[in-house]
């Protein structure tokens, strides 16, 4: 049953032009002035989305981004300002990029900012997809397969350091502690400090879906977040099969939707056309941006190759908006329809009880806040008002009665 509400913000700047038409990506070359502007728009998201109820506010790690599309460097930090900034929500890291960190820096700076927050900042790990980013750190992410090898034994090590007083690894990549000798004895072991006084639950995107990866985060009882942000939106039945499968091998029962977290893109309006010409622009522009990281996995090398160009790509036959809402990947329509989405979506998934709801790159700070605001007051209210053990909608009698 669905009772959390998050939304997602990957840092992206207010930006003209978008679209398959629009500016190319590569062509944006934003000044320091309108980069940072993410923090404000931040800021005024996360306290919407704590005055509406929202539970998590969904951050990314991103690095070296000009263009305008991912502007936030460092989540925990963002986190600890915005809890500051509102009452209850909860921050996410959606997610930490474990490869350019050191683990037990990585480790530190969450335990301090559970212990700072009251433990209202969710742990997320993932392996990166900027070239770019993970490489400039000095850590592989074209040789996928080192790449997952260097992130599995990093996210070892901070659970060990999370959940042991005194811990020591010793792998391929990290001897922890260095074996030196320290104030008159031998180095064997080290404890962080601070840990975590909260308990930490950890999220990881699932992208590719593999069976070593899922078998990973079962392994860790690591929750997975699909679609909404880098992905394709909506609810994909063979990945939330496979999820739990995997915790089944693990040797944990889990209902189908269970320990997940769905993302979608969504626009509201009066009707669905109207939603669907509203979203087209921020639609296209999302996927300029990740399918030439090769994320979006319906698109041939020759339909990457032309969206780099708009004088051709919205002539190029490339994915429309349209598709989308008609796969429910984005959702597209009034209020009504968008509940009777959902709700359907949690028929099909018993034990689902997050969604995440947020907009995708080029989307204005005035749209998403009125936007997350009508949803949250026109959609929420039909899966956080209705009785547990009914089901049904537990109508809020302030409102007033409609009649004919």
């Amino acid at each position: 049953m669905i009772t959390k509400f998050d939304s997602l913000y990957a840092g992206h700047v207010d930006m003209d032009d978008i679209g398959y038409g629009g500016a190319a990506v590569n062509s944006r070359v934003f000044p320091n002035e309108h980069l940072v502007t993410t923090y404000a728009k931040a800021r005024n998201l996360a306290r919407l989305l704590d005055r509406c109820g929202y539970d998590t506010f969904w951050l990314a790690e991103h690095h070296f981004q000009r263009e305008g599309y991912e502007c936030i460097p460092n989540v925990l930090l963002l986190a600890l300002d915005l809890a500051h900034q509102t009452e209850r929500l909860k921050m996410g890291c959606g997610f930490n990029i474990t490869p350019m960190w050191h683990p037990l820096r990585l480790a530190e700076d969450f335990a301090m900012v559970d212990v700072l927050t009251g433990g209202r900042v969710r742990f997320g790990v993932g392996r990166g997809y900027h070239t770019r980013e993970v490489d400039t750190f000095g850590s592989p992410l074209l040789d996928q397969v080192a790449n997952r090898e260097l992130f599995e034994e990093q996210v070892e090590i901070i659970f060990k350091a999370f959940n042991n007083a005194a811990f020591s690894h010793e792998g391929k990549h990290y001897t922890i502690p260095a074996r030196v000798p320290y104030r008159g004895y031998d180095l064997k072991d080290l404890t962080l400090v601070p840990r975590p006084v909260h308990p930490v639950e950890c999220w990881q995107p699932i992208q590719s879906a593999t069976p070593r990866g899922l078998d990973f985060m079962a392994k860790h009882g690591i929750k997975g977040l699909i679609g909404g942000g880098v992905a394709e939106g909506g609810a994909m039945r063979g990945v939330i099969e496979a999820y739990r499968d995997a915790n089944r091998r693990a040797g944990r029962e889990t209902e189908l939707g269970e320990g997940l977290c769905i993302g979608f893109h969504f626009q509201l309006a009066a009707t669905k056309e109207e939603a669907v010409k509203a979203a087209a622009g921020y639609f296209e522009e999302n996927l300029k941006m990740f399918g030439p990281l090769r994320l979006v996995r319906s698109l041939s090398p020759e339909q990457i190759d032309v969206m780099a160009d708009p004088k051709k790509a919205p002539y190029a036959g490339l994915p429309t908006i349209e598709e989308a809402a008609d796969r429910g990947a984005y959702l597209c329509g009034p209020p009504a329809q968008i509940i009777d989405t959902l709700m359907r979506l949690e028929k099909e998934y018993p034990g689902l009880e997050r969604v995440s709801v947020s907009h995708p790159m080029g989307a204005s700070e005035s749209l998403m806040l009125e936007q997350l605001e009508w949803f949250a007051t026109e959609v929420m209210p039909a899966f956080t008002r209705r009785s547990r053990s009914t089901g049904a909608w537990a109508r809020d009698p302030s409102l007033p009665i409609e009649t004919d």
